[in-house]
């Protein structure tokens, strides 16, 4: 029986209840005391709540006794466990000799039931024992002193573990030194998908959902439609279009709208890493597969997105030896870390998406074509921002808006979002935008960097356009010595004004108004000196 015995704050009261229980002879198993509570548990076969209240009445004041479920430490420790017990991943709290002193629910799925009737593990079974009874692969010499984290793998599964001791201080050593005495370890086992997660959040965050890609234009409207379909496919995707088009955009809302959204989406550049890097990131390295080699090896992208989708990005930069390894492990999702030696088995999608023409990398046997029909069993085809040019009052006003908020946040003022005038917006819509999306968004952000306020006219995007207009610009040198006659400085002079303003003025017509000279004049002289 447990019980609460609530009474005055007086010195030695708390003596006074305990001797007149040892005096009973009831077996006294716990003992808590606080200011104003005793908290007992007692033990006696005839022991009723009336005979305690009567042994205690004598005792000047004891106001009430009670029956309580739980003394505080064990309602605290039965609150601790729940709380062990709703974290989704394995928790053992072991002591400096490695015995198990708590563990969560989750851990039991690090050693199921072999079979069926044998009985599920219960957390008591192995409290006391050696950590090393419950897992094999973990032992007494991998609790140091200091936080270590290492891969495992147990019951064919890959997990990381985090080992993270327990200190206990006192005053004393505190004030000395800041250290204790190490008393234990808590062990966390980090599956694979939850890393992939977490890392997923840490690429991004934000919303990648079909609705959040802007556009209301015909060609991006059937873009839209048909990355909708294809993300109920559990097939490979391949992206294609300019630098700049939104590939990854795309990628990411396919996965956000597919069954697998729930789990990570990863994306990797394959032109950003050589190839041994580009080879262990992908597919991950074993315990010593090379110098330098992390201790219990590295997960790749391909563990690391379990269950969701991995993106690989600028396939076409792939060298011809991956670009083997790719085929070989699309076949049946089957693969080996670098240095390893099992055979492991992923549940990922894969995407990929290319600027390059992949038809004409094939023809020059740059790239495998087995290893295109394997990636290439649904494409989308992004349009370049030019032939897009009805979504670009919307793209712009976005831009625009996001750019002024940077900025504020910046500055730490608040800066109004400043408005496109028609004749700006015209010459957005004129600009051949060779990086496309991305290009339109830096151009933007600069324009709105730079204005004092007011609208954005033509001439506040002119001062920016004219860096982004190509390697050709004007200038007020003239090289006597290269001058022959009239006639050819004036052809000199309309060719380079021409090259400098076609891409700024891509129509004849918008070209011949910003000249103020006809249609059919523009339209010649174009002829004239080869530009297209």
């Amino acid at each position: 029986m447990r019980v609460v015995i609530e009474s005055s704050d007086r010195i030695g009261i708390s003596q006074e209840i305990l001797a007149i229980f040892a005096k009973q002879a009831w077996n006294l198993k716990t003992v808590e005391i606080t200011s104003c509570f005793t908290y007992v548990h007692v033990e006696y076969a005839a022991l009723t709540l009336s005979s305690i209240r009567e042994c205690l009445a004598s005792v000047i004041g004891v106001n009430s006794v009670e029956v309580i479920n739980l003394l505080p430490s064990e309602q605290r420790e039965s609150h601790l466990q729940a709380l062990l017990d709703k974290m989704p991943e394995p928790i053992i709290d072991v002591d400096s000799n490695g015995l198990i002193l708590a563990m969560n629910k989750a851990s039991h799925k690090l050693k199921p039931s072999k079979d069926a009737t044998e009985p599920e593990l219960v957390t008591t079974d192995y409290l006391g024992k050696p950590i090393e009874a419950f897992l094999g692969q973990i032992n007494k010499a991998m609790l140091t002193n200091t936080a270590t984290s290492q891969a495992v793998t147990i019951e064919g599964k890959a997990y990381i573990l985090d080992i993270s001791p327990v200190v206990s201080s006192n005053s004393s050593t505190l004030e000395q030194d800041n250290t204790g005495q190490v008393s234990g370890s808590v062990l966390l086992f980090r599956s694979m998908n939850t890393l992939g997660r977490q890392i997923s959040l840490m690429q991004s965050h934000q919303d990648h959902s079909f609705d959040s890609i802007i556009g209301q234009s015909k060609s991006i409207s059937l873009i839209k439609a048909q990355s909708k379909r294809f993300a109920e496919l559990d097939l490979p995707v391949l992206i294609s279009g300019e630098t700049g088009t939104g590939k990854e955009l795309i990628a990411r809302a396919l996965h956000q709208a597919s069954s697998r959204s729930k789990a990570p989406f990863l994306a990797i550049n394959c032109s950003a890493l050589p190839e041994h890097l580009l080879e262990s990131e992908l597919f991950g390295y074993a315990s010593g597969a090379f110098t330098g080699a992390q201790k219990g090896g590295k997960p790749g992208l391909i563990e690391l997105a379990e269950g969701g989708c991995l993106f690989l990005d600028e396939i076409a930069e792939m060298s011809p030896y991956l670009q083997a390894k790719l085929l070989r492990f699309l076949q049946d999702l089957t693969y080996r870390r670098v240095g390893g030696t099992k055979e492991l088995v992923a549940n990922i999608r894969i995407v990929s998406a290319s600027h390059q023409d992949l038809a004409k990398l094939i023809s020059q046997k740059t790239f495998r074509e087995d290893l295109y029909y394997r990636l290439n069993v649904l494409s989308i085809d992004l349009p370049p921002l030019r032939e897009r040019m009805a979504d670009m009052s919307l793209l712009a006003n976005l831009f625009i808006e996001n750019a002024a908020k940077q900025v504020s946040n910046s500055q730490q003022t608040d800066i109004a979002k400043p408005k496109l005038t028609a004749q700006a917006l015209s010459l957005l819509q004129g600009f051949a935008w060779p990086g496309n999306i991305r290009q339109l968004q830096n151009v933007l952000f600069s324009v709105v960097a730079l204005n004092n306020g007011g609208d954005i006219c033509s001439d506040d995007l002119l001062q920016v356009l004219n860096k982004h207009a190509g390697k050709q610009q004007l200038s007020n040198d003239i090289d006597i010595q290269t001058i022959k006659d009239w006639s050819s400085a004036q052809a000199d002079f309309e060719a380079k004004l021409l090259e400098h303003l076609h891409p700024l003025f891509p129509t004849t017509r918008k070209l011949a108004e910003r000249l103020n000279v006809s249609h059919n004049k523009i339209a010649m002289k174009l002829r004239e000196h080869g530009i297209k």
